[in-house]
């Protein structure tokens, strides 16, 4: 019996030797981590060099309930295995509800991102998790805020928001039960990553996730994952529309389940699939009708929308 235990664990091992403890995925604002997250990684680049091979990305949420539907278009550079500076397109189609779509009724935004590794995962002993520092930035943010700032004056006005992060990840590729594990603590004014407009102050928020990875056929990984991001409670001038007015909208904790294919050796890409728990019921208002005011239900209808992402690396 215990020979069989021995032969298992070695087999086990085996099978999880030709790893990369570095994924090479882009999130949904173009770094370099999970479907949300980023991580303690950027986009690598060759031994001797300094400039990486650039990383695209391509990620599709489906929101067209109420929200719409969002398209990100990322590039991404690496530096020395330390760094990586990136830009992506938030491109928006318009959503479907006649009530509330109308805060979205806007084509995107950009983004600007960075990052710097302070401590590798696995520098000085196996067990060193990888420590990084970065920065989102947001512009052209029209969505919920400024969209409620036409109603109020008349004028339309648009916002920059900005996240500011620390993240701890570890990929443990060996047994029992190999994982990758990240988590973050970020300085945010952006209220679902600015999806949901602009937060009401500048607040902390923690995010991460957990995948386990597992050998796939033709060479591949296969990391059934899950991750969350904590939101600031409501976003600017929507309390002045919810019943009582001043009141608080309810953001929920963002969620992901998804599912990530890429290669086991040197990965040159990856595909993300999945499903997003974002907002759902976050308040009331009041309707006017023939009857007189009605109070009605500000349903996002966003608790669970699917998501697909698409990243390479050349």
């Amino acid at each position: 019996m215990r020979n069989h235990v021995r032969t298992f664990v070695l087999a086990f091992s085996a099978l999880f030797a030709t790893f990369q403890a570095h994924p090479q995925n882009l999130t949904l604002e173009g770094q370099t981590g999970g479907f949300i997250t980023p991580t303690a990684y950027v986009v690598p680049s060759a031994k001797g060099q300094v400039f990486s091979h650039p990383a695209l990305g391509y990620h599709f949420v489906n929101a067209s309930k109420v929200i719409g539907d969002i398209h990100t278009f990322s590039l991404t550079e690496g530096f020395a295995n330390r760094a990586e500076l990136g830009y992506t397109r938030s491109v928006h189609q318009e959503g479907n509800s006649p009530a509330f779509s109308q805060l979205w009724h806007f084509a995107g935004m950009n983004v600007v991102h960075g990052k710097v590794v302070a401590i590798r995962d696995g520098q000085g002993t196996p067990l060193t998790p990888g420590l990084a520092a970065g920065f989102v930035v947001r512009t052209g943010d029209k969505f919920v805020t400024g969209a409620l700032d036409q109603v109020f004056t008349g004028t339309l006005k648009s916002y920059t928001n900005e996240d500011l992060y620390v993240v701890v990840t570890k990929t443990w590729l060996h047994p029992p039960i190999p994982f990758l594990a990240n988590l973050g603590w970020k300085a945010t004014n952006a209220s679902i990553y600015g999806i949901g407009g602009q937060a009401t102050r500048f607040g902390g928020r923690l995010f991460g996730g957990l995948g386990i990875p597992i050998p796939g056929p033709f060479k591949t990984a296969i990391v059934p994952a899950a991750g969350f991001t904590q939101e600031p409670p409501t976003s600017k001038n929507l309390g002045a529309i919810l019943f009582p007015p001043g009141g608080r909208a309810h953001l929920p904790t963002t969620l992901d389940y998804a599912v990530r294919i890429t290669q086991k050796e040197n990965p040159h890409f990856a595909f993300d699939a999945g499903v997003g728990q974002v907002a759902g019921m976050i308040g009331t208002t009041v309707a006017r009708t023939p009857i007189g005011p009605l109070l009605v239900p500000v349903n996002l209808q966003a608790r669970s929308i699917f998501g697909m992402g698409l990243s390479l690396r050349y």
